[in-house]
């Protein structure tokens, strides 16, 4: 699976499970230009350290830091959006990007780089934070509600990374339970929400943080996440509640100006329930390289490589509904002068991901980009969807409608419980192109071979599963396979 450090303690020492892919990965990471992320991770303390204090802030901020990398920036990409219907490969024809031409075409297998990857840097957060989670817990802080907040952080993030890895891979062994032994799903999904309860008891409300602090896990990203994890499970009435609980909580509000959202101004505004950091007074490390593998490849402002690049499909998508607010708010074309002046010339690629753009990046490998993960739009659409299935037409309509008015649509004129399932389904498409869920929608709603093949692409069954890591499986074979790879 993949290496993973427990701390001990009593003695500040690390208990070391080694297993599979980070023999050599590298053990220090440093965050962005926010105070909290701005550290070493110290993943690593041996015996000799025993006598240097790390506070437990220090471990938390290293879980955090796992954002900025690589990974995030390129191997994400290709699991999220380029192998679904909403993107394209991009870049050159002859540039492959590793994998992402056979992540794009539906032909990967298991020994495709970007599913290692992630399995790796997903496993590998979940030991930092369960790291942080015995540190913290044996450090002595006599204040138990930070000690609480530290271990809700970690919790929360811990329970961020299992979510990906069980939408991706199904049943997955459960770290800090046994390292090879693959899990019902079903169980997977009650440790996350063990672990997003906690968070929610024992987070403050996003409106109680210092301003240094933006930023981190808070009560309202818990209960956003948990609606979420609900929704992927078809548990409908805690899917609603929680979801209600988040837009009761006075904390969050829908931007009215939906471009605004991926902008400067936007960052960490008021429809944010969780952000990956990057913002500094300059360029800061966000996620290594993720406006700069995104931005547009060629022309005049040639910021980028042009990698995932939105797909006629989308276009078309977003043009059958006239959802020109949110089409151009996602999509730069070739040729287009952007929000700030930019003149984006005669790319090589006919559109680009707006939503990646930064006006101060400028195409470096350092972005000051924010990724925005979670936010009240989704809340809203989780909400309607829920309200659906409960039978509750009116709910339903009305959260649906709230977030199509913002765009300047009219109400849906779906009726029915299986219409406004559909419409819900379409708007999650629109609302959150390009945020890295469509893949996950697809096969939540069992509507990934339909939509594959309208996008001229040959969907399989075993795709409701991204294949076991063949490097993985080389190391412990006895953990088992995916049906059909």
């Amino acid at each position: 699976m993949y290496s993973s450090k427990s701390l001990k303690t009593t003695n500040m020492k690390f208990r070391n499970l080694n297993i599979a892919l980070l023999a050599a990965a590298g053990l220090l990471m440093t965050g962005c230009a926010k105070d909290f992320l701005d550290v070493p991770s110290k993943e690593i303390i041996e015996a000799e350290d025993s006598n240097q204090n790390y506070s437990p802030e220090v471990l938390i901020n290293g879980i955090y830091g796992m954002f900025t990398d690589w990974n995030y920036g390129f191997s994400f990409l290709g699991i999220t959006e380029i192998i679904s219907d909403n993107s394209d490969k991009g870049s050159s024809p002859t540039d492959t990007g590793s994998d992402k031409d056979i992540l794009d075409n539906l032909t990967y297998t298991s020994t495709a780089g970007s599913f290692a990857a992630l399995w790796e840097q997903w496993y590998k957060s979940i030991g930092r934070a369960s790291n942080a989670i015995e540190y913290t817990e044996g450090y002595g802080l006599t204040d138990e509600t930070l000690k609480n907040r530290y271990i809700g952080e970690a919790r929360f993030l811990r329970a961020l990374n299992y979510f990906w890895l069980v939408r991706g891979w199904g049943d997955v062994p459960i770290q800090e339970q046994d390292l090879i032994k693959r899990v019902p799903q079903s169980e997977v999904y009650a440790y996350i929400e063990a672990d997003l309860q906690f968070a929610i008891n024992n987070l403050p409300d996003k409106s109680k943080y210092a301003s240094k602090d933006l930023g981190r896990a808070t009560k309202g990203a818990a209960q956003g996440l948990l609606s979420k994890v609900y929704l992927y499970q078809g548990k409908w009435q805690q899917a609603y509640d929680m979801a209600q609980a988040v837009i009761n909580s006075g904390e969050y509000s829908l931007e009215p100006n939906y471009e605004k959202i991926w902008r400067l101004e936007g960052e960490n505004g008021g429809e944010s329930l969780f952000e990956i950091q990057a913002r500094g007074s300059s360029i800061a490390h966000g996620i290594q390289q993720y406006s700069q593998t995104q931005g547009p490849r060629g022309g005049t402002a040639a910021i980028g490589w042009g990698f995932n690049t939105p797909s006629q499909n989308l276009l078309d998508a977003f043009n059958a509904e006239k959802d020109d607010i949110r089409r151009d708010a996602t999509i730069i074309f070739r040729n287009e002068t952007m929000f700030d002046g930019v003149k984006i010339g005669n790319t090589e690629n006919e559109m680009y991901n707006e939503k990646a753009y930064s006006s101060a990046n400028g195409g470096a490998g350092d972005t000051d980009k924010n990724l925005r993960y979670l936010r009240l739009g989704e809340v809203y659409l989780i909400k309607a969807e829920a309200a659906n299935e409960l039978g509750n037409t009116a709910e339903a309509l009305s959260a649906l409608n709230a977030i199509r008015n913002r765009v300047k649509l009219p109400n849906t004129t779906a009726t029915g419980q299986a219409g406004i399932r559909q419409a819900i389904w379409k708007e999650r498409r629109l609302e959150l192109a390009m945020e890295h869920d469509r893949w996950f929608d697809l096969v939540r709603t069992k509507q990934a071979e339909t939509a594959m093949k309208a996008a001229g692409k040959a969907f399989q069954a075993k795709q409701y599963l991204f294949p076991i890591p063949n490097n993985q499986l080389i190391q412990t074979p006895e953990m088992v396979q995916n049906p059909g790879w």
